[in-house]
């Protein structure tokens, strides 16, 4: 082939070439997702962890119904013992969010996935819808689930309640959106660390290890810093009764939380605008 014949002979294979497009990279992100293995695992840990905790609490607690004291018994809520199971769902979902990622990274299939996309951007963007779909689906049913079986259990000592009741639809929901935020979080850290080991130990010190951090600190400049913490911000959505009089309203704390996933994911995407992969 000549010099000149080469050019247009590329040109025509990039016009015959089907254009990238949001929904060919969204297909291919949902391809990944769910034919991974460890994907499926740490789903199934995920949906386990959400539907299993809150039954398995209120069982123990109503065996033990008796001898509770009037104060233990007051504190009993149906609600939050309903959407408990996210302290467990939240390591799945994070680590997971981090894996989405890093993965790739690790295994050097990013460099593919960016030359079928050279703008980068949409990888990112593909990844956090497919993930985020997933991850608010999957959590719903198991929220429901896992609040339908608490209240079955707890009905021995008439501690059950309705979906109509005070703070309950806003719970379950709030469960879920918590949980797909995180995740998004999760997608962003590891982005930005580009690595599956930093990303993760990243995700844990900004939602677990902070919180004992600012615990160190004095009380009153604790009481302050607290309700904005991401972890303390986001599951105020998911709380039907607060502990602590120090706590943003629910959906001024999804908010806040929302807005840290957000700064995060922006941080990464110009990391890989900017970065090699």
């Amino acid at each position: 082939m000549s010099a000149t014949t080469a050019p247009a002979a590329a040109a025509q294979i990039d016009r015959n070439w089907p254009a990238v497009t949001l929904a060919r990279v969204v297909r291919s992100e949902w391809t990944k997702l769910h034919t991974l293995r460890s994907t499926r695992w740490s789903l199934l840990a995920a949906v386990l962890g959400m539907a299993g905790l809150g039954p398995a609490v209120a069982a123990v607690q109503m065996s033990r119904w008796g001898q509770l004291g009037a104060e233990e018994r007051s504190h009993f809520d149906a609600i939050d013992a309903g959407v408990g199971g996210y302290h467990l769902a939240q390591l799945a979902i994070g680590v997971l969010g981090v894996l989405v990622i890093t993965g790739e990274y690790s295994t050097g299939m990013i460099r593919s996935s960016f030359m079928a996309v050279p703008r980068r951007l949409p990888v990112l963007w593909a990844k956090l819808l497919v993930f985020s779909a997933v991850t608010f689906a999957l959590m719903l049913v198991s929220t429901i689930v896992s609040f339908y079986a608490v209240q079955a259990i707890v009905t021995q000592h008439d501690q059950q309640v309705g979906l109509g009741a005070p703070n309950a639809l806003r719970a379950i929901i709030g469960t879920a959106l918590f949980l797909t935020v995180l995740g998004v979080l999760a997608v962003g850290l590891g982005a930005l660390v580009r690595n599956t080991a930093g990303g993760i130990a990243s995700f844990v010190a900004i939602l677990f290890v902070l919180p004992g951090v600012v615990a160190l600190l004095p009380s009153t400049t604790a009481d302050h810093v607290n309700p904005y913490l991401p972890l303390n911000a986001g599951s105020a959505v998911a709380t039907s009764r607060f502990d602590s009089t120090h706590h943003l309203a629910p959906w001024a704390g999804f908010t806040v939380f929302a807005v840290y996933a957000v700064v995060v994911v922006i941080v990464a995407a110009f990391g890989l605008l900017r970065r090699d992969a």
